[in-house]
């Protein structure tokens, strides 16, 4: 096994223990359902946590992170005169976590008592709308001894706004049940002041002995079980030695619940166990409660359970694995592999740091977690794809939380009008991978409708006669729903932006880009940053259009008519020099002419002139930037050279020297980068100008920003309110420094890109300072630790930048091109390397070669054996081939050895 400060590793790799973790209150870990109709729990050590099914439904109280200093599942053994209390014990005990995917399991010993208590806790994935607890207690002394068990959930039954929004109006609500196996909460309705609810939901805590069979009673309520001294953590009814009883209904009605079950007394043989299940859960099933717990009534059937669950997570973490010279790398990327399926269950909610939002799936992370599913299962993210595209409006601005079913979109979560600038790039980045990862080029031409609310012009002014009854798709003006191809959308979300221009000439910032933190800039304020993302796009769309030409043959497309207008660059130049001119000509003439409405004409163009038209646009921004954004800064260390990111709500630059201080971003160069914006040797000195300003000189990694030394700066945005080092300024945000290594290694710093990589491993392997455990977090603070664990768009840029570029094993539109770019100390010993993988629908193995452990770009392809036999490819150059489709369909699974030299 190996050994970690924080953790170690079992037999299989992804499983893993820690001694040191079971002292820690404040770390979580995720136990969840199939999907994100089904439970969402977090469980800390101490077994503290929640366990909710939606904003709506939580079975047990919301905790946030200071919450989780307190505990939830509560476990009291009484035995003579000893009360221990599993979490809360303050006597010396020997603890450890065990955890796997996804389970959890909390052992303690207590010398002075002879007993070990040990609770696993897991969510099935056949039934996802419960936890189950298995408790285990053993007698490890040599005399008999009598035990009793009381286990104890609060039942909060209600809202995640309840917690402090009339809490105790609700609990009123409350119709309480005692039955044999545990308490069941049912509330009258669900309380909404804009409108009151039937409620169909009951939340339960069921409980079964295997030796001695149901619980003897219940105290279904905290003012029984707690009373008016006591807490949960030394509750009345446990150690004042209280029996429970079957209580009249007026004395349940209306109070606040807990499912506390307490078991009959049993004698426990030396070296032998009493064996305990706990089921946690809510249905609208009601008649059906006791089959479900009958499912799970004994050790041995959660035990099935859990092996069924294992099972499931494991299918899911395994669809890549990664074989390089480092054993701990190769098991943390199994973690990190499932991160984006967590993200796609949990949202960007439900996690004890993520206590923002309330559910659904924002606009940007829907589209970036759908980078890694793609690379695992594209032939199932299509339809996902194509829905999603109903979200943008015709002003190029769209939803921005997609719900939960196809084609569900909301404006915002907290009903606010906002338009996040960057939001228009996201999809054709994702689209475009799964074209070239499926060669589907026809995905581009399935039709979908436009998303239609009243916020018009991109939140400039607003449809005050639109209902909801009008629903949520644009019309045409003889009331019929307009519906436009995907390519049509792309184009509209791409052409309305680049005229969408401020004072500068760079793109609105809007009401924030990527970092939500810099959301106070609408008026002057632009993203340079994401200019370069832009104008990257203009270029790839123009690049998949010669493809359908030279491939497809085709020569025409249909736009609706008034899209028209922003496809006359070439005749425009005028206009196009001036921003002002510019952005009226979407604000004074095209968002007129398509809101409320479209005309629902259509008119056919040239594919080969909006080729042209695309590219000339590229082509400006792309030198607007070189000539207008570069900075040069002469210090005492040097000359240092990069590019501007922003320009703030005063219309000032804001990176370069100001006062004392060098304002530099990350953000402000990873685009440039990945775009192509940035030449050759920009890129050099942007990396230089990097490691000099925002690289760490102590934990080694890159932060988002410099100090600005501000106490704040209302002219853009919130994000300089917070204290330097965390989220969103100047932390070590991982999103950002593994979408720069990708960067990188696109445009071929191979050695730099890997550099970046290694930095915020090393800083999660750290785990002194990083106090998590395996995966990557949305961010670390100054002082090392791991933040927001688990929900962060980071692991799907990870996955898509170690299988894509590091392994180079990606598609070009639907064939295999194999481009690796592994630095020599990422080989084993003999000089291997390998990966898992699906590509199409085809298990694919490939193991590369390299005895001699030659550095990237200094080694060549050299031989290519399929299923162990030599094969002639087609080389793009040394260092990449290309696989066609039909050959690597010929096969059921595929194994692909490459020599290089």
């Amino acid at each position: 096994m190996l050994k970690k400060a924080f953790y170690t590793y079992l037999s299989d790799r992804i499983s893993f223990q820690s001694n040191v973790a079971a002292e820690q209150r404040l770390i979580y870990f995720p136990l969840c359902g199939a999907d994100a109709a089904h439970i969402k729990s977090a469980i800390t050590p101490f077994l503290g946590g929640d366990i909710k099914m939606d904003r709506h439904r939580y079975l047990t109280k919301p905790s946030s992170r200071e919450d989780l200093r307190g505990g939830l599942r509560k476990v009291f053994i009484t035995s003579g005169e000893d009360i221990i209390s599993l979490t809360d014990d303050c006597r010396q005990a020997q603890a450890q976590v065990t955890m796997g995917q996804l389970w959890h399991q909390l052992s303690k010993t207590f010398p002075s008592c002879g007993l070990r208590i040990e609770a696993l806790n897991f969510v099935p994935v056949k039934d996802g709308n419960m936890e189950l607890m298995k408790l285990t207690i053993t007698n490890l002394g040599d005399d008999e001894k009598e035990i009793q068990a009381t286990i104890a959930i609060p039942i909060f039954g209600r809202a995640l706004e309840n917690k402090h929004d009339h809490e105790h109006v609700t609990a009123l609500l409350h119709r309480v049940e005692q039955i044999d196996s545990g308490v069941i909460v049912v509330p009258t309705m669900s309380f909404n002041e804009e409108g009151h609810k039937n409620n169909q939901d009951a939340y339960f805590v069921l409980g079964i002995c295997e030796q001695t069979g149901f619980p003897a009673g219940s105290f279904p309520t905290v003012d029984e079980f707690v009373g008016d001294t006591g807490t949960l953590q030394v509750p009345e009814a446990v150690y004042q030695g209280k029996s429970p009883r079957k209580n009249p209904q007026e004395d349940l009605n209306g109070k606040e619940a807990v499912g506390a079950l307490q078991f009959q007394s049993r004698k426990l043989a030396p070296k032998s166990s009493a064996e305990y299940v706990v089921a946690i859960g809510t249905t609208q099933d009601q008649k059906n409660i006791i089959d479900q717990f009958a499912r799970y009534d004994s050790p041995q059937k959660v035990d099935a359970a859990l092996k069924e669950t294992q099972d499931y997570w494991k299918s899911k973490s395994h669809s890549i694995m990664f074989q390089t010279g480092d054993a701990d790398f190769n098991s943390w990327m199994q973690w990190v592999t499932l991160q984006p399926v967590l993200r796609r269950i949990y949202g960007c909610s439900f996690l004890p740091d993520h206590d923002y939002g309330k559910g659904g799936k924002g606009w940007r992370d829907i589209w970036q977690d759908l980078l890694s599913l793609i690379l695992i299962e594209p032939l199932e993210v299509r339809k996902n794809l194509v829905n999603n595209f109903a979200g943008v409006r015709v002003d190029g601005s769209n939803a921005t939380i997609i719900g939960s079913a196809p084609g569900e979109f909301i404006a915002d979560r907290n009903a606010i009008s906002r338009v996040w600038m960057d939001h228009g790039v996201w999809p054709f980045s994702t689209l475009l991978l799964y074209i070239h990862q499926t060669g589907d080029t026809e995905i581009l031409f399935e039709k979908i409708s436009y998303f239609r609310d009243p916020q018009f012009s991109r939140n400039f002014s607003r449809d005050w006669q639109w209902t909801p009854k009008e629903g949520n798709q644009l019309k045409s003006t003889d009331g019929g729903i307009y519906k436009g191809t995907i390519l049509e959308h792309v184009l509209v979300q791409h052409l309305v932006q680049y005229y969408n221009v401020g004072d500068h000439g760079n793109i609105r910032l809007e009401n924030a880009d990527w970092n939500d933190g810099l959301d106070m800039g609408f008026d002057q304020g632009e993203s340079v940053a994401f200019t370069s993302f832009y104008a990257g796009n203009l270029s790839l769309i123009a690049e998949l259009l010669v493809f359908l030409k030279d491939q497809r043959a085709i020569k025409t497309l249909e736009i609706y008519e008034e899209l028209g207008v922003l496809l006359n660059s070439k005749k425009n130049l005028p206009l196009e020099q001036n921003p002002a001119e510019k952005r009226n000509l979407i604000f004074e003439t095209y968002f007129p002419s398509v809101q409320p409405c479209v005309s629902g004409k259509r008119r056919e163009i040239s594919v080969d002139d909006l080729i042209e038209d695309l590219r000339l646009k590229s082509q400006r921004l792309t030198e607007h930037l070189q000539n207008q954004e570069w900075i040069s800064e002469d210090t005492p260390d040097g000359k240092f050279e990069w590019f501007n990111g922003y320009y703030d709500n005063q219309g000032q630059r804001v990176e370069g020297t100001q006062g004392k201080h060098v304002q530099m971003t990350l953000t402000g160069q990873v685009f440039p980068i990945m775009s192509g914006s940035a030449s050759e040797e920009m890129v050099k000195k942007m990396v230089q100008a990097a490691d000099q300003y925002l690289k760490d000189p102590q934990l080694k990694s890159y932060r988002l920003n410099t100090n600005f030394h501000r106490r704040h700066y209302l002219d853009l945005g919130r994000a300089f309110g917070f204290a330097y080092g965390t989220k969103e300024n100047g932390a070590f945000f991982c999103h950002m420094i593994v979408m720069y290594a990708y960067a990188l290694y696109s445009r071929g710093f191979v050695r730099e890109g890997y550099q970046v990589i290694k930095s915020i491993y090393d800083m999660c392997m750290d785990t002194d300072h990083s106090k998590i455990y395996p995966g990557i977090p949305e961010y670390f603070d100054s002082q090392g630790r791991g933040m927001y664990h688990y929900l962060t768009g980071s692991a799907s840029w990870l996955v898509l930048t170690e299988l894509t570029q590091v392994f180079g094993i990606r598609g070009r539109y639907g064939d295999l091109l194999i481009n690796p770019k592994l630095v020599s100390e990422q080989f084993n010993s003999t000089g291997e390397a390998g990966i898992e993988t699906v590509f199409n629908g085809v298990p694919v193995r490939i193991l590369y070669r390299n005895p001699k452990k030659i550095d990237a770009k200094q080694y060549k392809i050299h031989q290519v054996a399929v299923n162990g036999q030599i094969i002639d490819v087609q080389n793009v150059d040394d260092q990449t081939v290309l696989l066609k489709k039909e050959l690597l369909e010929k096969y059921s699974r595929v194994e692909i050895d490459i020599n290089l030299a």
